[in-house]
């Protein structure tokens, strides 16, 4: 990782007496790839978002240095001001950021045990103040920011999931009075297995349990519940994926102050 030491580096006789620090001998370099491979390695992920958003900040805030003569052509063929350039620059990247989001599968990187422990707060965690939102300013930013932040909020997008299905339900009553009919349907099944003792004849009870699955998949379809399914399912998508892509990560336990020193407790 460190790929440069420079020795014997020549001490000046006259220091400045404002130094605060003496000048360290042992000279350490380290290259941009490297250090960003070793923020994400050390779970530093809130670093890394904040940097790569700092450095866009700056490359756009810089101006370019530009020839005299190659300006002087390209404003006697064109009519389109600097300002012009940049917006129409800016506009199209940020759309390229957005279309970027639909080539990505947030549940790839998605495990079980995403789906354990308390529910992160929906205030100061979740949703957050205005600071804690910004456009993503590359692909690759969108992308660390979904999976990290899916894997975060895995229970809070997984209730606002049922919030909505909840909510097509109320507005399809058809299809909530054939989802309570197949639940009502299941219950029916399962008290006279226990019952008449089913278990004893497993034969008869597997041909029973494909008798009430095919009458249960009749049912949710003539009640349409599919329809209230890929309504939930798409809104929730929608609001996941804009809500981890423009969320910024943040250090999933605040830091503490022990020995006089800050450490931050991390998973």
């Amino acid at each position: 990782m460190l790929l440069g030491i420079n020795y014997g580096v020549s001490f000046t006789e006259n220091r400045r007496k404002d130094m605060l620090f003496d000048p360290n001998p042992l000279s350490l370099s380290v290259t941009v790839p490297a250090f960003e491979s070793w923020l994400r390695n050390s779970g530093y992920l809130e670093v890394l978002d904040q940097r790569t958003t700092d450095l866009h900040r700056l490359s756009s805030s810089i101006p370019k240095p530009s020839n005299s003569v190659a300006a002087a052509s390209v404003s006697a063929a064109t009519s389109i001001s600097p300002d012009g350039v940049f917006f129409v620059t800016q506009l199209l990247s940020r759309i390229w950021t957005l279309l970027s989001l639909f080539t990505v599968n947030p549940f790839s990187k998605l495990a079980a045990a995403d789906f354990s422990g308390e529910t992160p707060s929906w205030t100061t965690a979740f949703f957050g103040s205005s600071e804690s939102y910004s456009f993503p300013s590359y692909p690759s930013q969108a992308r660390l920011r979904v999976h990290e932040n899916l894997k975060r909020f895995a229970l809070n997008y997984a209730s606002l999931f049922v919030i909505f299905f909840a909510c097509s339900l109320y507005q399809l009553p058809i299809a909530l009075l054939g989802l309570i009919s197949c639940l009502a349907l299941w219950d029916v099944f399962v008290f006279g297995s226990d019952r008449w003792g089913l278990d004893r004849y497993p034969a008869i009870r597997q041909i029973l349990i494909c008798i009430t699955q095919c009458v249960t998949a009749i049912v949710l379809y003539i009640a349409e519940v599919q329809f209230a399914v890929f309504y939930a399912f798409g809104v929730s998508y929608a609001v996941m994926i804009l809500h981890a892509s423009f969320r910024k990560l943040t250090p999933t336990k605040q830091p503490a102050v022990i020995g006089g020193y800050r450490k931050t407790a991390r998973r």
